[in-house]
């Protein structure tokens, strides 16, 4: 396995690699807005590829205060080997070297593998704060 950074033309790849990875749907999973992200600076959107596949995801931004991380999948094949900690390792890395002092993964609370995962890997719920969205 090893990571690097998604280009535009990863698009589709990764749009089915959500799917597979049954991945929230959002109003940003569109080839466009992975296009588009995937060229943004202060964005690290890295991909775990296994054997020239893309199997992992993750999405890390930071915008001068707040840094977050979105979009952790792995392939449903690859789960358990490492993969979304290698991610979440190389986005952390990306994020402090922006600057930033603390990041928030945005877990679907309804996905309890997932719940697990980040609290694995040290991330604790914060009961605090409730995150409010419109789309626009």
């Amino acid at each position: 396995m090893f990571l690097r950074k998604a280009t535009p033309e990863d698009a589709n790849a990764v749009l089915a690699l959500w799917k597979t990875a049954e991945a929230s749907e959002s109003v940003t999973d569109s080839e466009n807005e992975v296009r588009r992200i995937s060229t943004r600076e202060n964005v690290a959107f890295i991909l775990a590829v296994i054997d020239g596949r893309i199997v992992g995801s993750i999405i890390a931004a930071f915008d001068g205060w707040r840094a977050n991380m979105y979009r952790l999948a792995t392939h449903p094949a690859c789960r358990r080997q490492g993969v979304a900690r290698a991610l979440v390792k190389d986005a952390e890395k990306a994020i402090a070297e922006w600057g930033a002092k603390r990041v928030t993964a945005l877990v679907d609370k309804d996905h309890a593998w997932a719940v697990h995962f980040w609290e694995a890997v040290g991330y604790a719920r914060d009961e605090k704060w409730s995150r409010h969205v419109r789309n626009l």
